[in-house]
């Protein structure tokens, strides 16, 4: 066995969304340093960084790209997961969305100076707990929308139907 597990809910179908479920053994995460599946119907994607276990939406906000075969490089002190779609970065540690803003007070200089800037939350975080040398994940029960929960909205499941039936 590689050390990756399937993610499976509980048995009873109408536990709650916020047990945690195991994923992958501690040995499976070290050596791959990510792991992604579904626990309780979402997406999810967990990233082992620097000692760190960092969990998120697997889709990216931006357009529903793979966050698991993105790279994860630092921007501005932190780490973050860069879509590989658009370059999008994520933090790993909050979901916020980065971006190089120009700095209004250098805007006549050649070229005007950027800093990154955050756009705030976009990707729903969820928790990851190594115990016992397994990965367990709990979705998050922030109630706050995030732009990465479109992806399991109605109004997305609506599209990705009506595109299978050809009448989008």
């Amino acid at each position: 066995m590689d050390g990756a597990v399937a993610a499976t809910p509980s048995p009873d179908p109408c536990s709650s969304s916020q047990e945690a479920v195991l994923v992958c053994t501690e040995a499976h995460l070290l050596k791959e340093g990510r792991w992604s599946g579904q626990v309780h119907g979402r997406d999810v994607v967990v990233f082992h960084h620097q000692g760190g276990c960092y969990t998120m939406d697997r889709i990216c906000h931006h357009a529903g790209g793979p966050l698991e075969d993105g790279d994860i490089e630092d921007i501005a002190g932190h780490a973050c997961i860069v879509c590989p779609w658009h370059k999008i970065k994520i933090t790993l540690d909050t979901g916020e969305s980065l971006y190089r803003a120009i700095d209004p007070a250098t805007i006549k200089q050649r070229p005007p100076r950027t800093r990154w800037t955050s756009k705030g939350v976009k990707q729903r975080m969820h928790t990851a707990e190594v115990k016992d040398g397994n990965v367990y994940v709990t979705l998050s029960n922030n109630e706050q929308k995030v732009d990465s929960d479109y992806y399991y909205s109605e109004e997305y499941k609506k599209l990705v139907s009506a595109s299978k039936r050809g009448t989008t």
